[in-house]
């Protein structure tokens, strides 16, 4: 027999808790109430099974999961998949006044505090990856090179990255391999031809990259990211988990509809 304190939630509840927390936003005091135990056990259970999840990767087929960008380059690779990419910030508290590092959580776009991860789907919009949080000020594409994204598409096998102009400047990197909005050749007095053909481009691209937003909005639905009042350096553990989670309930949805 072990010494210390032994759980007072089993193992399900302790994994019930941390989905309701995940999902709904509940807190741990309200979890506590729930569970008819302490918030200090809430708290723990919570900080125990979420890097469990974290680790479990992204499900595309039953048993078979990808957690590491590389995997997620390979099975595209393999399968013939397009991918899109896209980066998505999650608001979170301001760092403490005196911090040296407090500016580097505002966010260029939103001008907020928050933190940011960069999301792979496929064509169909089913999450493949999401990567560890940086820091808001940290840019789409820094972020994807410090991931190692051009090593693994220039290295790896043949595939296609749909992404959007926060990006631009990798297809020439990879190849071609990350497709990107077509550039404007005329900034002033463009012809008319020219602003049809571009406008054309540019809205066919755009209608195949949406996925990717798609599949952004169903990890938002998870209340732990749409705001996160808690400490910034479980936000990596919090993103990865949820991206477990959502992509095996979509593949199983994907499964039943093949069935029948």
């Amino acid at each position: 027999m072990g010494a210390g304190a032994k759980h007072r939630l089993v193992f399900v509840d302790r994994l019930l808790a941390t989905l309701v927390h995940l999902r709904h936003g509940a807190t741990h005091d309200v979890l506590a109430c729930w569970f008819n135990v302490d918030r200090s056990t809430i708290t723990r259970a919570i900080g125990e099974v979420r890097p469990l999840l974290a680790e479990r990767g992204c499900t595309i087929s039953p048993g078979v999961r990808l957690r590491t960008l590389a995997e997620v380059v390979d099975h595209l690779g393999a399968s013939g998949t397009t991918g899109i990419v896209d980066g998505t910030e999650i608001r979170v508290r301001r760092p403490a006044a005196g911090r040296k590092d407090r500016d580097k959580f505002i966010s260029g776009k939103s001008k907020q505090n928050a933190v940011k991860s960069m999301v792979i789907t496929d064509g169909g919009g089913r999450v493949l990856f999401c990567s560890p949080t940086r820091p808001g000020s940290c840019a789409d594409i820094t972020h994807a090179r410090q991931l190692g994204l051009v090593k693994l598409l220039t290295e790896g096998p043949a595939v296609e990255i749909l992404a959007d102009a926060g990006y631009q400047g990798l297809g020439a990197q990879t190849g071609g391999r990350v497709v990107t909005p077509p550039h404007r050749k005329f900034k002033k007095n463009a012809p008319d031809w020219y602003e049809e053909m571009h406008e054309r481009q540019r809205k066919a691209h755009s209608s195949r990259r949406i996925r990717v937003e798609h599949g952004i909005a169903h990890l938002k639905n998870w209340r732990a990211l749409a705001r996160h009042l808690g400490r910034r350096e479980h936000m990596s553990d919090i993103v990865q988990a949820v991206a477990g989670l959502l992509s095996h309930q979509q593949t199983a949805d994907l499964t039943s509809a093949r069935q029948t």
